[in-house]
């Protein structure tokens, strides 16, 4: 879902600011697109609006397209339903309306609870803003809620960062997505004065490193490099990308990987909205299995599992061997058959998954 009310400072995700009027079309030109799968007989059982502000759309709007994937997809009874949305774009009546369109998770992208630090970001909102619709969420009947928090804010500090978890700890959700800020090329957060004040390698492993030990006290376990949830309310969907699994994208810069094909959608939203279906382009015709899977899994607290990896025709006496030598380092650990990172390992996951590949 490609809008916003205004793009984001930091951000490199495909969006548009503003442009409501071309939202309807939009919308019509996504359930095309969902329709081309109708007689597939797929089966589903996660559906994601992810954005760009999926929360700008109207909740019938919403709910015509998850009545279009029910209609064309063989979508489970328990099925997660996931929304992202911004606090500062929705309200209680809506939130109640998006429930009975058939949301049943939501995503708030709350980032900070320090208002200084929000308008730092140059999000539209307030911690109290973004309070109110937690509180409001759940009491519209969506208990599997969720907050993005960000790590690295200009000027952050650990004690806000504490304050930041305590606060959102404190209300009623079930997952935290807690992302590092990354200076994207040619986004306005490209420039001198920024990246003065934002953490530096050191206080961004202090950040990383506090983060997950101050959620785990509060009950929420880490299951991913950047996720953490309380027990059973993993995020589903997410886990699908992690775990190779199939899933269908839809929409401009949409990517999948279904039936064995790695592919993406065009970034145009006005070529998205006239063409009858989005143009597609094969980024990966045939994905190298065994690496996708070292490297995806090593993003996951489960880890490598040594007998998937044989099975993949894995080397999987040279992936021990280096396992050891990380799990001695406070790097990782081996245990019933796997082998996966600890916190203090994801900070250097990408050195990690390489020097495993190398082996291979």
């Amino acid at each position: 879902m490609p809008f916003c009310v205004k793009k984001c400072p930091y951000c490199d995700f495909y969006s548009v600011g503003g442009k409501p009027e071309l939202i309807s079309d939009y919308v019509n030109a996504v359930r095309r697109n969902i329709r081309k799968y109708k007689g597939e007989n797929i089966a589903a059982d996660t559906v994601y609006f992810g954005g760009g502000t999926p929360s700008l759309l109207q909740a019938g709007q919403i709910g015509e397209i998850i009545s279009e994937i029910s209609d064309s997809f063989r979508l489970a009874d328990n099925a997660e339903i996931s929304i992202e949305a911004n606090p500062g774009t929705v309200d209680r009546y809506k939130l109640r309306d998006l429930k009975s369109a058939g949301i049943n998770r939501i995503s708030f992208g709350v980032q900070s609870v320090v208002d200084s630090e929000l308008a730092q970001l140059g999000r539209i909102h307030t911690f109290e803003q973004a309070r109110s619709s937690v509180l409001d969420a759940f009491l519209a009947g969506i208990e599997n809620i969720s907050c993005d928090l960000m790590l690295g804010i200009p000027n952050q500090t650990p004690d806000s960062l504490s304050l930041s978890i305590d606060s959102l700890c404190a209300l009623p959700i079930k997952h935290v997505s807690a992302y590092m800020l990354k200076i994207e090329s040619g986004t306005p957060f490209d420039c001198d004065y920024i990246k003065s004040r934002i953490a530096g390698e050191e206080l961004s492993c202090d950040l990383y490193l506090q983060t997950a030990e101050k959620l785990s006290s509060h009950g929420f376990l880490q299951y991913e490099i950047s996720n953490f949830a309380a027990s059973g309310f993993e995020s589903r969907h997410n886990l699908k990308y992690w775990r190779l699994d199939d899933y269908i994208g839809i929409g401009p810069s949409a990517h999948s990987y279904f039936k064995g094909v790695r592919f993406a959608a065009e970034k145009n939203l006005l070529g998205f909205i006239s063409s009858q279906y989005q143009k597609e382009t094969v980024t990966d015709p045939s994905p190298d299995k065994l690496s996708e899977y070292i490297m995806l899994s090593l993003r996951l607290c489960e880890g490598i599992d040594f007998e998937v990896l044989k099975g993949l025709g894995g080397n999987v006496f040279e992936t021990e061997k280096q396992m050891k030598k990380f799990e001695g380092a406070g790097l990782a650990e081996i245990k019933n058959n796997r082998a996966f990172l600890t916190p203090k390992g994801f900070l250097v996951s990408n050195s990690v998954i390489c020097d495993i590949l190398n082996r291979q």
